[in-house]
């Protein structure tokens, strides 16, 4: 199964009057403004722009992590706001291959929708392919997401301590692999990784231009985990994990959930310990 799109079927879908709904979700995590002022200097034809910290995360608390997701209830009134509901075709977007567009896949997944399709190569793949870009805001026909929530998508910080213990399920880290390793830490007061999770840094799962692996290019990459297992992924805050559950997917993988809060949500606890060696 795929979850991606090319710039070429896109523009096709459009072309032949097709109803789909087109988001941006371009964001930079160290400026967090950036991404809006890229959207409304210009953007695909009739997209919508959702941001990471404002639409696709909820509150932050003392626990939880630094993207807590958002209120089911409150995304789904800002998706209808924006022409989504669940029969509704989605094609989103971020600057190139990024875990962003992945996020908000995600959480339309959780929210029980199943046609939401990454654009491949993003914003910076359409530029490319000489396709018109606009500023114009799009007109929007207002409708009632109702969600499903799929509760089995997503464990808490309890189910993490669990599988410590038990092993039961194989816990991945989303991060960069000195960052999994502790040698850095740009982000929070710790470093190191949750004790047992394995290293699968998200970007290896897109080639080295850039672009997505093949499903047989990531069947090789994750041969190393079990299909028969539930497999938890996190990462610092529950966003670039999303790639490594889309790819697993692609992959063939079933049962795979998000640990939302992550290192971020695991490290708000004093008491919990961060391992610092390789587990793989």
């Amino acid at each position: 199964m795929s979850f991606l799109i090319s710039v070429r079927e896109l523009k096709e879908k459009i072309e032949s009057g097709q109803e789909v709904i087109i988001v941006d979700t371009r964001f930079q995590l160290n400026d967090p403004q950036a991404g809006r002022k890229a959207f409304e200097k210009s953007h695909l034809p009739n997209a919508v722009f959702f941001d990471l910290e404002n639409d696709l995360s909820g509150d932050i608390g003392e626990h939880g992590g630094n993207h807590p997701l958002p209120e089911p209830d409150v995304l789904a009134e800002k998706l209808g706001q924006a022409g989504i509901d669940r029969d509704t075709e989605v094609v989103v977007y971020d600057q190139q291959n990024d875990m962003f567009a992945a996020r908000f896949w995600w959480l339309l997944h959780f929210l029980g929708h199943d046609r939401v399709f990454i654009l491949d190569g993003g914003y910076d793949a359409w530029v490319r392919a000489g396709y018109a870009v606009t500023n114009e805001k799009p007109i929007i026909n207002t409708k009632s997401f109702w969600p499903e929530i799929r509760s089995n998508e997503v464990v808490d910080i309890e189910m993490i301590k669990s599988n410590i213990k038990t092993s039961s399920a194989a816990l991945i880290d989303s991060r960069s692999y000195d960052r999994y390793l502790g040698k850095v830490e740009p982000l929070y007061q710790k470093a190191g990784h949750i004790p047992g999770a394995k290293s699968y840094f998200w970007m290896d799962v897109l080639n080295k231009d850039g672009g997505w692996k093949s499903k047989k290019e990531l069947q090789q990459h994750f041969s190393k985990l079990d299909k028969d297992v539930d497999i938890i992924v996190s990462c610092g805050s529950g966003v670039s994990a999303c790639p490594n559950i889309l790819a697993l997917k692609m992959a063939g993988y079933q049962n795979v959930k998000l640990y939302p809060g992550s290192f971020s949500d695991w490290i708000s606890y004093d008491e919990n310990q961060v391992e610092t060696k390789d587990e793989n």
